[in-house]
């Protein structure tokens, strides 16, 4: 058990870990999970925040090495809601009662995420691909993603009862070049 997750009853045992990772990084110009911060890829330092609160990691839209990947479901270039369906429909094939979500370019996280998101469904409110999503709710990801409707986290979110969490500090999320400048030299 991690130590804050097990404090509020839930068994890292259960959770496995998915980074989010199949974006196309438009607005940042090129594969920002290699991006490095600190001198360290971006999708590094997730894994590393990551792994110490789940039972196991993927990757979710790209490989990654040392880490089993998994496709954005049910099709590729359908937003990072195709890659929480991917997780959560991972996490049902191998046994999991949850999935932390994060994507690969989220900084500064905190190593008790998971105890913050207990009880589950719930989600960051200021990055809501930060989550801890019970896996049986692949379902409705998929039906959102196989109908009209616009491919919306928080609209997953509502539709499965997830509640909005503060983090005491928001984690930067590092859509482009600039922003990973900023971080680099004034931290969040």
């Amino acid at each position: 058990m991690s130590c804050c997750a097990g404090l509020l009853g839930i068994d890292r045992a259960v959770i496995l870990g998915a980074v989010i990772a199949g974006g196309k990084s438009t607005r940042f110009g090129s594969d920002k999970a290699l991006a490095t911060l600190h001198g360290r890829t971006l999708i590094d330092q997730v894994i590393e925040t990551l792994a110490p609160q789940c039972a196991e990691m993927i990757v979710v839209g790209r490989e990654h090495p040392g880490l089993p990947g998994v496709p954005d479901q049910p099709a590729p270039g359908l937003g990072p809601l195709a890659g929480i369906a991917a997780a959560l429909l991972e996490a049902q094939a191998r046994g999991y009662s949850a999935v932390l979500t994060v994507p690969c370019d989220a900084f500064d996280l905190p190593g008790d995420l998971t105890g913050r998101l207990f009880p589950y469904p719930a989600y960051v409110e200021s990055l809501p691909v930060v989550g801890l999503w019970p896996a049986y709710a692949a379902a409705d990801a998929l039906a959102i993603l196989e109908s009209e409707e616009k491919h919306s986290i928080k609209g997953f979110a509502a539709r499965i009862s997830a509640r909005a969490v503060q983090l005491p500090r928001a984690p930067a999320n590092i859509n482009t070049a600039a922003d990973l400048e900023r971080v680099e030299r004034h931290g969040i």
